[in-house]
């Protein structure tokens, strides 16, 4: 029986991932891939735009027929038009024989305008025309010419905003909009970052032929944590190098560390505000949070020492202090201000982490989360005190997400 567009899987696309983000995507390239509407795919670099455009045309009435490219972004203008069109003999110096474009190459077929927003103005009206009646002229040339193809076009920029600006033609605009897919950034699906990565290390693997010695969960999770500016593209480069470089041994948060620049990990939420520092390093960044968070503690601890010895001068019984994350104890009043006193920024600090990272059950990603600090400074901050003797070496181990 005969294999129709519907039993090729989201895998067999190339399209990696299950989180809500790409499969609202892909429902919405089976949709419009059957149909012959011009695609208007919108994206930022490395998202996946031309992976989505390979699988436009494969479930398209055109897959049997070619699929041409060309970044109009990467050719000067001057040459751009014949790229596209074709040129006579003799039309510009160098034209020493006549040429099809890939609209004459690809007649029958598809084609992927990668990079349209780079497109000139004078170039962008005989786009038009072509997409309109499907008729063109080569450089040099008088003669009139007619293709059939679908068009797909691909952009990092907000196209309505180039419009506004007057660098894009309304009109071409409007008739590429006609079927407009989003392509999800790498941030916007963290939940298939794991499988990508299992997905690129599995190809590298077999392609070098270099036995893949795993990854451990904390490493997952600082993957997980990236921003991943660069996309799928960024993961994957990274992903080879990484198996490149450690061979058979495994990926450990460390070995993340020294490859990635995780100084660049998501702002976290947090009560401080602290997203960025001008003139500082992240690390100090951290730093200063961590110090300000200790300092809010340190004026609640303050405040109940004030309260504990006000109950003690009037013989009112200790209040248990909830409200300030301390254990009730069944201690004198000049005990607990003896203890307060005993406080310092390091060791509050130091029960802050050990006691969060406690809390959500030895969960980095959670603890860093809760203290607004990011996994580096928490993974350092747990070395520290595992040398320190503070925790024992497997304590923050286990991980339940």
């Amino acid at each position: 029986m005969a294999t129709t567009i519907h039993d090729i899987s989201q895998e067999e696309l190339g399209i990696i991932g299950r989180s809500p983000a790409i499969r609202e995507a892909v429902d919405t390239l089976r949709r419009i891939a059957p149909t012959d509407l011009t695609v208007l795919l919108v994206g930022e670099s490395g998202a996946g735009k031309e992976v989505f455009a390979h699988a436009l045309r494969r479930l398209s009435s055109r897959t049997e027929k070619r699929m041409l490219s060309i970044n109009c972004g990467a050719i000067p203008e001057t040459l751009l038009e014949s790229e596209l069109f074709g040129h006579e003999k003799g039309a510009f110096t160098g034209a020493i024989e006549s040429r099809k474009g890939i609209f004459e190459a690809a007649d029958g077929g598809t084609i992927l305008l990668d990079e349209i927003g780079e497109m000139s103005p004078a170039t962008q009206v005989k786009l038009l025309r072509i997409l309109e009646s499907g008729e063109f002229t080569r450089v040099g040339s008088t003669d009139e010419r007619k293709t059939d193809v679908r068009v797909i076009a691909a952009t990092n920029r907000d196209l309505e905003q180039s419009v506004a600006e007057g660098t894009f033609r309304h009109d071409l605009y409007y008739r590429l909009n006609s079927a407009t897919m989003f392509i999800p950034p790498l941030r916007e699906r963290r939940e298939d970052i794991q499988l990508l990565f299992a997905y690129f290390a599995y190809q590298a693997s077999s392609r070098l032929k270099i036995p893949f010695g795993g990854i451990t969960p904390e490493a997952i999770e600082v993957l997980v944590d990236y921003p991943w500016p660069g996309n799928i593209r960024e993961l994957k480069n990274f992903t080879e190098l990484i198996i490149t470089l450690e061979k058979e041994e495994k990926i450990t948060a460390d070995t993340v560390f020294d490859h990635l620049d995780t100084s660049r990990v998501r702002p976290q939420n947090n009560p401080y505000g602290m997203v960025h520092l001008p003139g500082k390093t992240p690390d100090q960044a951290e730093r200063e949070l961590i110090y300000r968070a200790l300092i809010d503690l340190r004026n609640e601890v303050v405040a109940l020492k004030e309260t504990v010895q006000a109950n003690s001068a009037q013989g009112a019984a200790m209040p248990i202090p909830e409200q300030f994350a301390l254990p009730p104890a069944a201690i004198s009043p000049h005990d607990l201000v003896q203890r307060l006193d005993d406080l310092n920024l390091e060791s509050v600090e130091r029960a802050m982490i050990i006691g969060t990272l406690r809390k959500f059950n030895n969960s980095r990603r959670r603890a860093a989360d809760a203290l607004g600090i990011s996994e580096r400074t928490l993974y350092r901050k747990l070395n520290q005190y595992k040398d320190e003797g503070y925790i024992d070496d497997g304590e923050d181990d286990a991980e339940n997400g």
